[in-house]
Parts: C-alpha cells; sequence; structure tokens
C-alpha cells in the first residue's frame, strides 16, 4: 500500500494547469514529474474546466498516484487564475510550474534547488523542441513587429522559487503574464535567469494552436503575429 506524502516532507510544490489538452501528453507531464530524482514534492493538477471526457481520463490517472497528487477542479478561467489557486492549496517551501504539454528531464527539481542558494526566484532556459528553425523565436512582448529567440523570454514553467514569492505576487489575467512576474520581482527580491536546460519545451505538437496557426496562416508574418497570443514570453 502505498503511503501519502507527509506535508512536513513535501519541500516542493509543482502546479500543472489543464484544459482539455490530449491526454497522452499530461500523462507525459505527470510521469516527468513522478519519476523525478527528488521525491520531496507535492504535485497539484488543477483542471481548469476541460470537458468530462477528460476529466474522467485525468481522474482514473490520478487516482494510481494519489499519494503524491492533488487534484482541483474550478469552471474555466485561465492559466493564471488556475494557478493563482493551485499556490493556495500548496504547502512545498518552493513553489513551481510545468505546463501539460511540456516535461521535466530527471534532474529538473534538483537542479533548481540547488540554484535557491543564490536566489529568490529563477527562470530557467528550456530545451526546446521545434520542427523548423524559425520555431526558436516568438514576438517581443514590448515591440510585436519584432521577434526574438525563446531564450530570451521568461518562461512561465520554468519558473521556481520560493514560497513566499508566489504567496506575495499574483500572477495577473494578461499576455506575458510570466514577465510581467518576473520583473515586479526583480524589484524587490533576487533574481536570476539560469541557463540549466531541464525543462523541455515543446513547440512541435502538430495539435498545439501555434501549429494549427502556423499550417494556416499562409504569410509567415502573420503566424508569427498571431502567435503572440499564446506564447510564453
Amino acid at each position: 500500500m502505498k503511503n501519502e506524502i507527509n506535508i512536513h516532507e513535501v519541500k516542493i510544490s509543482v502546479l500543472l494547469a489543464v484544459y482539455n489538452t490530449e491526454f497522452f501528453l499530461v500523462k507525459r507531464a505527470i510521469d516527468s514529474v513522478l519519476g523525478q530524482d527528488f521525491q520531496g514534492f507535492e504535485l497539484i493538477v488543477i483542471d481548469d474546466g476541460s470537458d468530462k471526457r477528460f476529466q474522467q481520463e485525468l481522474l482514473a490517472y490520478i487516482t494510481d498516484n494519489e499519494h503524491k497528487i492533488t487534484y482541483l477542479r474550478h469552471k474555466n478561467r485561465g492559466q493564471s487564475e488556475s494557478i493563482n489557486r493551485g499556490i493556495l492549496n500548496s504547502k512545498g517551501k518552493y513553489i513551481t510550474i510545468l505546463d501539460a504539454d511540456d516535461e521535466f528531464k530527471q534532474n529538473h527539481l534538483s537542479s533548481c534547488m540547488h540554484e535557491m542558494a543564490s536566489a529568490d526566484l529563477i527562470a530557467s532556459k528550456p530545451e526546446t523542441v521545434v520542427d523548423d528553425e524559425e520555431d526558436y523565436y516568438v514576438p517581443d512582448r514590448h515591440d510585436t513587429s519584432k521577434i526574438i529567440h525563446v531564450d530570451e523570454c521568461i518562461l512561465f514553467a520554468t519558473l521556481f522559487g520560493k514560497r513566499e514569492i508566489f504567496t506575495t505576487f499574483d500572477f495577473y489575467d494578461m499576455y506575458a503574464a510570466d514577465a510581467n512576474f518576473y520583473e515586479r520581482v526583480s524589484q524587490t527580491h533576487v533574481v536570476r535567469k539560469v541557463d540549466l536546460r531541464t525543462y523541455i519545451y515543446y513547440r512541435n505538437i502538430p495539435t498545439s494552436i501555434s501549429a494549427t496557426l502556423k499550417r494556416n496562416s499562409a504569410p509567415h508574418t502573420v503566424a508569427i503575429i498571431m502567435d503572440n497570443a499564446i506564447s510564453p514570453n
């Protein structure tokens, strides 16, 4: 019989917001957390109003792993509000985020923990998976007529920091909520961008919004500009 994790053993809270993402992708994300070389974590899955079929698949899998996973559900509110709710229900000394269609390398949590000796909040550069070179580039949030490499962005799900940071600063429901959060924190706390490459960021999923726009938009510039609505910089 599996033992439930003791609240005193929870060092890291991993927050995963989901909304009708294909289940095999969500399973991959969950499995990447469960397989970490650092096991002092809790995983909080926030179901942002997904349809019943997806919910049933998700619940069945979570039930098999409920010693490590907490499930929350509410009507569709968007990623920022979902993560804010996850924070309120978390217990960890540190908090981080995982997007439902990405995954952690096995040493992601331990690598992030190592960086906390010299920072209150970090954002790490990911290992980005693409089909085309152009997918490495996204619109600059300060000037969407320009594009920048994804390594120059603050990615929502690579944020990792002390609990007090996430309980003091909310994520706003806005474009570039991740970069906005990072910049607000930087005004009063120590923040660092680190080159870990332990977060795998997929930009080549055929059913993703960005991929669909890329296929259906003839002018390349239109696809790039439209991708601004969903890119995480």
